[in-house]
């Protein structure tokens, strides 16, 4: 089996290169990332049983139809993902984001590779009732120029795997808990973990305290992955992933069970991208695939790993 991930050295695709070589020996697993964030940590103590080749490039640049010939599936995860700075990227969220998503799905089809593609589950945006994946275009709300990118290229790929020839799934993940050798610092759960180990205050929204949140625990996600990758099940249809809907409040206090006397800043201003939305994942359930994940040792997992570096 030969395996495509852009983006390898991230939070996610980092733990996915380490899984695959478990999950389907003897596969050959082609890493593409432009180092742009300088995760190189990621490349370090790689499983032995893997059989790797990793390409330092650009996914707007490379010549990707050279690099995805012959390959079975290609991951997609490739993307600027910091939802609060895209407002002041909009441009090049734009570009990396929707543009990179082109070009992979363009090469995909000319090789006939099928594509998983990582959306996000904030292109709800803000909800009042639970959602699945039959909500509305009228009714998805994204609330930042990276959300919105996210929805252009699920309306994308739909267009341009609509006569049946290129196919592809499409992911929408919930908010990533867990560590990884590129796990990143900008989302709620790790952000609140960083400051508390620090010793410093929880910076929270004042109005977000009950906001809820779909949280996905790391594990679930490489598992949603490659449990696809094992069915060869691209569909052409869009699944929530997550592992628990949960309250900025509930997260705090999971955080306080292990660090004694946090304090927390309840701030006017918008620290975080806080919307309030719950999601349902019935669908991926009957799919098949179960979550086994626990945001509550994924925080754990985190704070040992902060206080390790810490002394």
């Amino acid at each position: 089996m030969r395996i495509i991930i852009t983006g390898a050295l991230g939070h996610i695709g980092s733990r996915v290169i380490r899984e695959l070589p478990k999950i389907f020996p003897q596969s050959e697993i082609i890493m593409i990332d432009n180092l742009l964030t300088q995760r190189y940590s990621s490349l370090f103590n790689l499983p032995k049983a893997g059989n790797y080749q990793f390409y330092e490039e650009d996914i707007l640049t490379a010549d990707l139809k050279s690099i995805f010939k012959g390959s079975d599936v290609a991951l997609h995860l490739a993307a600027i993902t910091d939802a609060t700075s895209s407002f002041q990227n909009r441009v090049q969220v734009e570009t990396s984001n929707y543009e990179g998503t082109v070009k992979v799905a363009e090469a995909c089809r000319e090789v006939s590779c099928p594509m998983i593609h990582l959306s996000s589950t904030s292109i709800y945006g803000t909800q009042k009732e639970l959602v699945n994946e039959d909500c509305s275009s009228e009714d998805l709300n994204p609330q930042s120029p990276y959300a919105e990118t996210k929805l252009k290229e699920e309306n994308f790929l739909r267009s341009f795997g609509s006569d049946g020839v290129f196919q592809f799934l499409i992911f929408r993940f919930g908010t990533i808990c867990g560590t990884s050798p590129g796990m990143r610092f900008h989302t709620a759960v790790n952000k609140f973990c960083w400051q508390a180990v620090m010793g410093k205050p929880l910076t929270v929204w004042s109005t977000a305290k009950n906001q809820k949140r779909p949280y996905l625990a790391l594990s679930d996600a490489v598992g949603a992955i490659t449990y696809i990758m094992k069915k060869k099940f691209y569909d052409g249809a869009v699944y929530n992933v997550l592992t628990d809907n949960l309250t900025v409040n509930t997260i705090t206090e999971i955080i306080g069970q292990f660090i004694p006397n946090i304090h927390i800043d309840y701030v006017d201003s918008e620290i975080m991208n806080q919307l309030s939305y719950e999601v349902s994942n019935q669908k991926i359930f009957k799919a098949g695939f179960k979550v086994t994940g626990n945001i509550k040792e994924n925080i754990l997992e985190t704070i040992n790993l902060l206080q390790l570096r810490k002394q």
